[in-house]
């Protein structure tokens, strides 16, 4: 045993179980160290708003296109699966109530976390890796400029600020999804649908709604800057690390929602 690694007959190391843990554990605490350094940076100066301005277009304006298709389709199928089951218990008036409350409290989070994480996710992980591997970030630091700062914290903010109204995009466009399946296809009366879908919303699926989207957005900005600046091996390495990103980001979204679903129903006293 060499460094906690066993050589095999055709050249490849095995790593040790003690290697590997040591290694998990190191990772777990690089991201939390660059999760909570993303946040205290906010505090000191400088800035750097036009950075921050500039990911928020980057992030909200180039994922709006595929967040409306995403929103407008999901109410529409959901409208159309469920109208058979409501249908043979004579309630098929309710899907408006049921597609607003499915969308804003979970799919719209969810899904739109989803689309911004498989497109921004993996952007960020690309481009800071590719700036680490070309050894730009070390650049930075010898010219005096703070690479968390000037890099990771501007993504972080406006990933969570533009996911923010990008759930709410979705969830206004999955309700006119639902109401297009639902005018011509079910032939309901629209103002019916859209009284049902106003009134059955409570601040409970409301806040829940809008809670979750700034949680993901944070995970998706944090586990995709945490990737990039930790990216090794050249362009081979950029690559890991770009799909790594996108499928931690994804892993954790739907971990996270799990547990922040539980917690705030506890909290807010479902029945």
């Amino acid at each position: 045993m060499r460094n906690g690694c066993v050589e095999c007959a055709n050249g490849m190391e095995l790593i040790s179980p003690t290697e590997i843990a040591k290694e998990r554990v190191l990772s777990v605490q690089e991201y939390t160290r660059l999760a909570v350094q993303s946040i205290a940076n906010i505090f000191r100066k400088p800035l750097y708003v036009a950075d921050m301005v500039q990911q928020a277009d980057l992030i909200g304006w180039g994922s709006l296109p595929i967040v409306v298709l995403t929103g407008f389709f999901t109410g529409g199928v959901l409208a159309l699966q469920t109208s058979n089951t409501l249908e043979r218990f004579g309630s098929i008036t309710l899907i408006g109530q049921l597609v607003s409350t499915s969308m804003v409290r979970e799919l719209g989070p969810v899904l739109t976390g989803l689309m911004v994480a498989g497109r921004n996710a993996s952007g960020m992980a690309s481009e800071l890796g590719s700036m680490v591997v070309t050894e730009q970030i070390d650049a930075m630091r010898a010219l005096g400029t703070d690479p968390m700062k000037k890099l990771v914290t501007p993504r972080v903010t406006a990933t969570v600020f533009m996911l923010f109204f990008l759930t709410i995009i979705s969830d206004l466009v999955g309700i006119v999804g639902g109401l297009f399946i639902a005018k011509l296809i079910l032939t309901l009366d629209a103002s019916q649908y859209l009284h049902n879908a106003w009134q059955s919303l409570v601040f409970q699926d409301v806040f829940m709604g809008l809670i979750k989207p700034v949680i993901f957005g944070f995970i998706i900005a944090t586990v995709g800057c945490y990737y990039g600046m930790n990216s090794r091996g050249g362009t081979q390495g950029v690559g890991r690390a770009t799909t790594q990103a996108v499928v931690a980001t994804s892993v954790f979204i739907l971990i996270v929602d799990l547990l922040v679903t539980k917690l705030l129903m506890a909290v807010l006293s479902y029945r």
